[in-house]
């Protein structure tokens, strides 16, 4: 077997680096690991390997080599994100992969490097290009226009705005009253995403857009229905995850039962859809009726951070917190709490004396359990970076 060459180490160390590597990127750190990570990873392995093996034998990539990659990304202009975004992201991922690899290369072994740097500009061009092309192309495709004119509809509806002008020639059908769904992706591979998705479009009238956290899903209403056959409808059609896994996404769902209501129903399904994120509920479909408490300290916006303030004196008792956590979970129940966490009710009182002692709230009085809710609350979506 021949020694490995320069070239060889470099592309080594090149694929080494791939592993969480979207995430550096300003346009991918705004958008959920499990709807980015298996495509980008999956493009940023066959840029890898396409761009070394071109360095190696100085023959321009085929138009067949670079097809997977050109069709990554009109997927990703199909699903909303503008060209100029696909596009910057070459340019932003390879001066930050270059710039990893630069730190990672012996002085002495840098030179490689370096002349290896009008390839990659000439990679990239020959890429973007193409790209490019393809995008110019679909452009003219009747149902990619359409999938454009269905997604400014959307954002027309959802901003509040007459989507007429869209809607014309042909003319696209659009209802008087929608539930909206907001999708929020936990931390799943790409199949349930995918499959998410797919199953979304395939709902007649829908209008479906890709956003920071996920997607919405405007769902047409039929006359007389006020969301709940709807709700049922899509609760059926949703895939349910595998009994040993973590819920893999949430829904937050709102009715607008006339056209200048969706804008308000969509803050409130973003707000629900967060809060299943954030809170990790067992319960994929949430709904304000079943979250009224978590939604009131949610909208506080001003509030919540001061409120996740109020439990800073237990964070150096992770035994005051946790006996804390459980008394408020067990209905404020003391023999629960202590039953659950196999001490003595009398360790219970004392513990919760402490936690009264060092955040100023007694857990027993009414009014300071529902501030010492509230700030546990606070604090676990201030945590989880809630975004609504």
């Amino acid at each position: 077997m021949p020694a490995p060459t320069p070239i060889d180490d470099l592309h080594r160390r090149a694929g080494a680096l791939i592993d969480g590597f979207y995430a550096a990127l300003p346009p991918y750190a705004r958008l959920p690991q499990s709807l980015v990570e298996p495509d980008f990873a999956r493009g940023t392995k066959l840029n890898v390997d396409l761009f070394f093996e071109y360095l190696r034998t100085g023959v321009d990539p085929s138009e067949e080599d670079t097809r997977e990659l050109v069709e990554l990304a009109l997927d990703r202009v199909r699903d909303g994100t503008p060209v100029a975004e696909v596009l910057e992201r070459y340019r932003l991922g390879s001066a930050l992969l270059w710039d990893r690899l630069r730190h990672t290369v012996a002085p002495e072994d840098s030179e490689v490097l370096f002349t290896a740097a009008p390839a990659l500009l000439k990679y990239i061009t020959l890429v973007v290009t193409r790209i490019a092309t393809g995008v110019a192309q679909r452009a003219h495709d009747p149902r990619w226009e359409l999938l454009e004119r269905r997604r400014a509809i959307a954002d027309a509806l959802l901003a509040g705005q007459d989507p007429v002008e869209w809607a014309n020639g042909p003319v696209i059908p659009i209802a008087d009253a929608f539930l909206v769904a907001v999708f929020r992706l936990g931390a799943a591979g790409s199949g349930p995403a995918a499959a998410l998705r797919h199953r979304a479009e395939a709902i007649p009238g829908v209008f479906l857009r890709l956003d920071a956290g996920g997607w919405t899903a405007l769902i047409p209403l039929r006359p007389g229905d006020d969301g709940s056959h709807t709700l049922a409808a899509l609760t059926a059609r949703l895939p349910a995850p595998a009994p040993t896994d973590a819920t893999p996404y949430w829904v937050g769902v709102a009715a607008a039962c006339t056209r200048a209501e969706i804008p308000g129903a969509y803050t409130e399904a973003r707000v629900l859809g967060e809060l299943g994120r954030c809170l990790r509920r067992s319960e994929i479909v949430c709904r304000r009726s079943d979250l009224q408490f978590e939604y009131t300290v949610a909208m506080s916006d001003t509030a919540r951070p001061g409120l996740a303030a109020v439990l800073a004196p237990l964070d150096s008792q992770p035994m005051l917190a946790e006996t804390l956590d459980t008394f408020v979970d067990s209905g404020f129940n003391q023999v629960a709490t202590a039953r659950q966490l196999t001490v003595h009710r009398n360790t219970v009182t004392y513990r919760l004396s402490r936690v009264h002692e060092l955040t100023g709230l007694d857990p027993h009085r009414p009014a300071d359990a529902m501030t010492l809710s509230a700030a546990r609350l606070a604090r676990k979506l201030e945590s989880a970076a809630f975004t609504p």
